[in-house]
């Protein structure tokens, strides 16, 4: 069926969101996995159903008109109702769920992830997954967009009001070096200060904490390299390039260099993170705790029980929440 230009739809609404909230039309097109054509007929058919110029799309960046302004209040109250019945209907009838747009960090991508999906599709039969993987940083931009329903990633402080927040796993940060580099009997610190430090990029969170961390410590380290990539920092580790401060998530995913490293505590204050499942709050329902459950016993089976085998002392710092 054809949308009529005079009749105001939900997808119409949903796409002159995400052009408001974007400000381009390439850019809205982009996040709804539609064309640019398809964006502008609809915002064309919402203004003609609502009487009213709602952007000024020859602006660089778009712009809200006052009426605009207006619609986009409403229309966001439109969209948080829509969710809200999808939630509570999908909460009686898992199987009634239409769409699902998750959000994971990319530590999960191969021992996670795909098993998460492969329960919840069990579960929600006729349902379409929207799976976005990335950074935490970048998960959480799109859920405050509404462009997710539900992000997996590491805690960045506290997210407002708007956010509930269902922790399901803490890990302690471990000091990385190459094989045999590292006398463990003798000042495991004073030896490390003698090496280059790889650095996890500061251009996203986890670097930035890590780096806050040290200069708690009173630390200034020698580094060469800042890069944002696990596989990267773990090779040049492995090939004597120097030494790196990473999570046990980034062991697991990168475990194909485990013979090539050694892997101890800190030889300073610990330091750890959170993951957590996040959601806005009353859009849901019990749909994130219950997604939050599903996830925990995967994430003890796929990453804590194999990353405590191969370094015990894990077990003081690795733990499912």
């Amino acid at each position: 069926m054809v949308d009529s230009p005079g009749r105001i739809t939900l997808w119409g609404i949903e796409v002159f969101m995400a052009a408001a909230d974007e400000r381009s039309i390439s850019a809205a097109a982009k996040r709804l996995g539609a064309s640019p054509s398809a964006v502008s007929q609809q915002l064309t058919n919402l203004e003609s159903a609502v009487g009213a110029t709602l952007l000024q799309r020859n602006a660089r960046p778009v712009r809200l008109t006052p009426a605009g302004e207006i619609m986009k209040r409403h229309a966001q109250v439109i969209l948080n109702e829509a969710t809200q019945a999808r939630a509570e209907l999908a909460m009686s009838d898992l199987s009634m769920l239409t769409r699902f747009r998750l959000g994971m960090i990319e530590d999960f991508e191969a021992d996670v992830t795909p098993r998460l999906l492969t329960h919840m599709a069990t579960e929600m039969r006729g349902c379409q997954f929207l799976l976005e993987t990335g950074a935490s940083h970048y998960l959480f931009d799109l859920l405050d967009q509404r462009a997710l329903d539900v992000i997996v990633g590491a805690d960045l402080g506290t997210p407002g009001d708007w956010a509930e927040v269902h922790p399901v796993l803490r890990e302690g940060f471990v000091v990385v070096t190459p094989k045999g580099a590292i006398d463990p009997q003798k000042d495991v610190l004073r030896q490390l200060k003698r090496m280059a430090l790889v650095l996890y990029t500061q251009r996203h969170y986890m670097g930035r904490l890590v780096s806050a961390h040290l200069t708690r410590q009173s630390m200034t380290l020698r580094h060469r390299f800042e890069i944002d990539s696990y596989h990267a920092i773990m090779a040049l580790v492995g090939q004597g390039a120097g030494w790196t401060i990473l999570p046990p998530l980034a062991l697991m995913r990168a475990r194909r260099f485990a013979d090539q490293i050694d892997v101890m505590e800190l030889p300073f204050e610990p330091l750890s993170r959170t993951i957590s499942l996040t959601a806005r709050k009353d859009i849901l329902g019990e749909m994130p705790a219950s997604v939050a459950g599903t996830l925990r016993p995967i994430l003890q089976e796929r990453i804590v029980d194999p990353a405590i085998a191969r370094y015990p002392f894990l077990e003081k710092t690795l733990t499912v929440l």
